[in-house]
Parts: C-alpha cells; structure tokens; sequence
C-alpha cells in the first residue's frame, strides 16, 4: 500500500479519462469482527461489476478489470488494515490504501476516480502526526478526530551511530556497557522505532550529538512528509524538546506540546492529549473559511451555486470550497462551454458534481473542507469562496 499524500490524490485525479472504479469500505482492525473485511470486500465487488456493465461493459471486460482488485482477498492482506479501505482501479492503475477514516461503503464507476471521501484526511478532520521523543524511543504516529496509529520507521530514520560515525573522534560519543555495537547508546528496536541512550540532561556532549541527529531526523521526515500540510504534535521529556525545534524545518509544527516521558502513555493516550492541542487548529481554519464566505456572499466572490462554482473551480478561481461529504450531486459539466446540467438523479454519463468541484479546487491550488451536511454554513451542499 502507497501512503496517501496531497501528491498522491493529485495523481488519482489527473488520470486520464477512462473507465474507472472507486470502492470504499468500513474494515476492522482487531478481533473478531476482522471477518466482516472480506465479505463487505467481496459484495462491494460485485456491486462494481454491476456498475460496469450499466456503465457498457461486456461482463468479461468487467470481471477482467477487476481481477487484479480480486487478488487483493488474501489473509497477509487483511492483516494490515485501519479503519477504512480506499481502493481505485482503471485499466492502467490499481491503487489501494489503509486509512483512518470510518468510510460509508461505496462502489462507484465513472469516467475519473471519485476522490470527495479521502478529503477529511486533509482538513477539518484533523489529519495530524506525533513525533514521541524520549531518552529511548522515537515514534511517529498519524491520526485523526477519532484514531491514531504507529507508522513503521524502519528505513526512514538513520541511527544515531550512523550520524556520529562521520563526525569528529572528540564528538562521538562511546558505546554503553551492555549494548553492543551501540555506538552513541542506540539500538534497534521492535517495530521500527529509534532507540538511543544519553548520558544526562545536563551533559553539553550528548546535547550536542542530539542536535545533529535530530536534524538528521528532521531531514528524513521533511522527505517523508513532504507534501503533507498536518499538524506535528511533539511529546518528549522536556529538555530534548528545544533541542528539536532548533533542528525542525517541518512548517507544520504545533507551538504546543506534549512534556513528559512518551514511552509511558500508549498511543491512545497520546491520541487524547495531542488532539486537544490540534482541534482548535482544526476548527479555526474550517470556521474562518464560513465567515469569510458569509462575508463575501452576495459580492461575486463567494457562490452556494453548483453551476457557478464548478466552472470557477475548474478555472483556479476558488480558494476555499466548504462541501458536503454526505451528498452526491449527479449532472454533467462542458469544460469547452464551462456548462453544467445538474440532474435529480444519475444518468448515463454523469459524474458526481460536488466531487468534481473538490477536486478541480485541489488541483488548482485551493482549500477543501469536507464537512457533514449538518455543518455546513447554508441549507446547501456547497459553499465557495472565489480569489477574483
């Protein structure tokens, strides 16, 4: 499975127009229910060969294209899983991914991947990462409103040995009794975290060879989280904290954070204390985005009209879209005419209108908030607020 990033959903959307098949589904991740992934996997299947071939495709054509999503439907499979499953499939591309979001199950075929369920990870969903420091673990961790899980660093971060080997003799700090081939006190450890011993808090070496290894940290994770725009929460013993800050380029790090010995709270209860520093985050920018479309309604530069909005998302004229996540809005939209037909219910030919106007406003460089129909700011599935 690919991680899911800004880059990555902007490659989903500008595959060429062909037949294309998006499923979501709900999965567990522990016990018992764990069985219910494969049997919600196969009938949403189903449902997709359905669609293609009220989409015109012989039944062939359609089981053909979906074989290769079929094979997914091993045991190693279904053993990796978080609480959703995105799945995107056309005849060149097969694209799956493992997400902390609860989806509504969905099996859609059109003429572009329907992309308007991975939007809370990007916004008022409160998409954001921990980064645990203390004397004996880095952790990082990816979340959401509503779930948190550990992301497997092996690979991505160098060992503190591997920092200090090309430092100054002086600099470097000896192996610990007891930790063998520990140079500067580090050591593997179970499930891809990064491990280091120190000496002290008060210790001007060990503080010294933090810093280098934490901007060597920092690098790796600029390039790990490089088209992310999430929030970082840091947990760490208080004195390392600093030490990081001073090394950080990452644009997203929370001013707050977390102070004490990370080792000690499980993931859930990081998940607590790092959500009430970024849910105000969260909901400032989803609210100043309604006030500023409340302003502007009734000046041209702000629209609820599905009609005007498309054709301005699909020239880069909107900078803020607030849309709702639980409608569909079914029609058709002429980008040589910059027309749309909005139709009461799908026909042949439609596309989904509201995740159209999504994504066209990703694309061009735009913010989207994907909200329940509940809060959005008018009796309106969409709400737009224009740059010119």
């Amino acid at each position: 499975m690919k991680l899911l990033s800004i880059a990555e959903l902007e490659k989903l959307a500008k595959q060429p127009r062909t037949i294309c098949v998006s499923i979501f589904l709900p999965t567990y991740h522990a016990g018992s229910d764990t069985q219910q992934n494969p049997i919600r996997f196969r009938n949403l299947i189903r449902e997709a060969e359905e669609r293609l071939i009220e989409h015109g495709c012989r039944s062939e054509d359609a089981n053909n294209l979906l074989e290769p999503v079929k094979e997914l439907d091993e045991y190693e499979f279904w053993q990796h899983q978080s609480d959703g499953l995105a799945i995107f499939r056309s005849q060149d591309l097969l694209r799956y991914y493992s997400l902390p979001i609860d989806f509504a199950e969905l099996a859609i075929v059109s003429d572009r991947f329907y992309l308007k369920p991975l939007f809370p990870l990007f916004n008022s969903d409160g998409h954001f990462y921990v980064l645990a420091l203390s004397h004996h673990l880095i952790r990082l961790l990816e979340g959401t409103h509503h779930h948190i899980e550990e992301i497997d660093l092996t690979g991505v971060l160098p060992s503190l040995e591997e920092v200090l080997r090309f430092e100054e003799p002086e600099r470097q700090t000896p192996s610990h009794t007891g930790t063998p081939g520990a140079v500067g006190g580090r050591r593997a450890a179970p499930g891809g975290v990064t491990v280091f011993h120190g000496h002290g808090a008060g210790d001007e070496d060990e503080k010294e060879n933090l810093s280098l290894y934490f901007h060597r940290v920092n690098e790796a994770l600029q390039e790990l989280l490089k088209e992310e725009h999430a929030p970082l929460v840091l947990p760490g013993v208080e004195y390392l904290l600093p030490i990081y800050r001073e090394a950080n380029t990452y644009a997203y790090l929370m001013d707050a954070g977390i102070t004490g010995n990370p080792e000690l709270l499980t993931a859930e209860e990081l998940h607590t204390q790092a959500w009430e520093i970024v849910e105000p985050y969260f909901l400032q920018a989803q609210q100043e985005a309604i006030a500023q479309y409340r302003e502007l309604l009734g000046t041209g530069k702000a629209s609820s009209q599905i009609t005007e909005t498309i054709p301005a998302a699909s020239q880069g004229r909107v900078d803020k879209l607030i849309v709702a996540l639980n409608q569909q809005q079914w029609g058709t939209f002429d980008s040589d005419t910059q027309t749309v037909q909005v139709h009461p219910n799908a026909e042949p030919n439609d596309e989904e209108l509201l995740d159209l106007a999504a994504t066209q406003t990703i694309l061009n460089g735009g913010i989207v908030y994907a909200v329940e129909s509940e809060d959005m700011p008018d009796d309106t599935p969409l709400a737009a607020v224009f740059r010119y």
